[in-house]
């Protein structure tokens, strides 16, 4: 009995350290509602097919990068 009373806590403990790095990946990953107007509004097609096959991991920079040349 004195083990599950020492073991709840430390299982509470993993388990919110676990929750905290996924919710760290999550808010890296989002993209805000302003980036992607801009991007369904000027995407070219090439940008707008990665996207599609890769998803905004990749489609996002590479619109970034050319938009940055373009300045």
């Amino acid at each position: 009995m004195e083990f599950l009373v020492l073991l709840i806590p430390v299982l509470l403990l993993i388990f919110a350290l676990l929750m905290e790095r996924v919710e760290s990946r999550l808010h890296r990953a989002s993209v805000s509602e302003e980036e992607v107007e801009q991007f369904l509004d000027s995407a070219r097609p090439d940008e707008v097919n990665t996207f599609i096959r890769e998803g905004w991991s990749r489609a996002l920079p590479r619109f970034r990068r050319r938009r940055r040349a373009g300045r």
